[in-house]
């Protein structure tokens, strides 16, 4: 029966993505609002519902380590997994507005979000503050959108369709990716825990990917479908939206603070401020994510997983792990990055 609900719910979500990738772009022009902020606000908030339902879910049941290592999973896999399986099929081209405000918020909700569990412990008035920062960020990407000169139509009588259509797309849509979510993370974790996993490395792993899968199917659809800036949208908006507000409600619903374990604050919630910051090189050099670096960050979340899973069933090899990545993997990531920036800013001068 579990595997059963595995490949339900990756049916049910590759079916869901298509329809709100159809929708979305729909809407987008009903609403005369540019693809790039409904991939960062409608499409994005909507893929993140299976974060949001498990997450506060998970902290009323008293489950906080999977509340937390969820949204810290799913951060690390919408960059790291989604955006590196993304562009290693198609590369991704990338808007320069993600580039100078998006991706620099996002890294700003990152470090905000680890300076508030510097404390080991989420309580509601860091719940307060990040779901005021939810409702600031939407009004924000709204009005921007709006004034944007991406905001115009730029394929005459394309798409033009009524915004009731549009709505239901997009609702049908979500409606399978919540779904096909719920089913795939019932089947996985059920399995995990036959494996005898804990809590922890089940959220970081299992739940995240699981919960991530909506917009794991969403950006890659959208990249076939040359809706690129629905796809960076998608994961960039997704990012905010659950620390901002999966985490925020998750710390509002629950009668006591959320405990932070020392784990996920000293390691998972650092590679997480680590993927967003990376974001940056790759997504400033030539304005697109080429299959490359796509697939380093592919990499990166195998090594991440490994270690992770390691830490748990393995220590030795998790420790050299460790070590491999400190001295070997980050040191040429940063030289690779580098070149490739310096060759990119050569070009662009000549």
């Amino acid at each position: 029966m579990d595997y059963l609900l595995l490949f339900a719910g990756l049916l049910s979500l590759l079916v869901g993505a298509e329809v709100l990738v159809r929708g979305a772009i729909r809407l987008a022009t009903a609403f005369g609002v540019s693809r790039l902020v409904v991939g960062l606000t409608v499409v994005a908030f909507g893929t993140s519902a299976p974060e949001l339902v498990v997450s506060v879910g998970a902290a009323l049941s008293g489950q906080s380590s999977i509340a937390v290592g969820n949204v810290v999973g799913s951060n690390i896999a919408n960059v790291l997994l989604i955006v590196g399986a993304s562009a290693t099929i198609l590369p991704i081209a990338v808007a320069s507005r993600v580039v100078r405000w998006d991706v620099p918020l996002m890294i700003a909700v990152s470090l905000g979000f680890s300076l508030m569990a510097l404390d080991g412990e989420l309580t509601r008035l860091d719940g307060v503050v990040l779901v005021v920062g939810i409702f600031a960020y939407t009004w924000w990407q709204v009005r921007g959108g709006r004034q944007a000169p991406e905001s115009t139509v730029h394929e005459a009588g394309a798409l033009v369709t009524s915004l009731g259509s549009s709505a239901v797309l997009v609702v049908v849509g979500l409606a399978a990716l919540w779904l096909g979510g719920r089913w795939f993370v019932d089947g996985s974790v059920a399995l995990a825990r036959a494996w005898g996993l804990s809590e922890l490395v089940i959220g970081l792993t299992v739940v995240a990917v699981g919960t991530s899968l909506p917009e794991a199917a969403t950006s890659i659809v959208a990249s076939f479908r040359g809706e690129s800036d629905l796809a960076v949208g998608n994961v960039v908006g997704s990012n905010v939206f659950n620390v901002l507000a999966v985490m925020g409600l998750s710390a509002l619903t629950t009668p006591e603070a959320i405990p932070v374990a020392t784990t996920a604050l000293y390691f998972d919630i650092p590679v997480m401020v680590a993927a967003a910051v990376v974001c940056l090189p790759i997504f400033f050099t030539g304005a697109v994510v080429a299959r490359w670096e796509g697939a380093l960050l592919l990499v990166y979340y195998v090594v991440y997983v490994g270690f992770v899973i390691g830490s748990t069933r393995a220590p030795a090899l998790a420790l050299y792990l460790g070590q491999w990545v400190i001295w070997v993997v980050i040191p040429a990531t940063a030289v690779a990055l580098g070149i490739s920036v310096v060759a990119w800013s050569r070009a662009r001068a000549t």
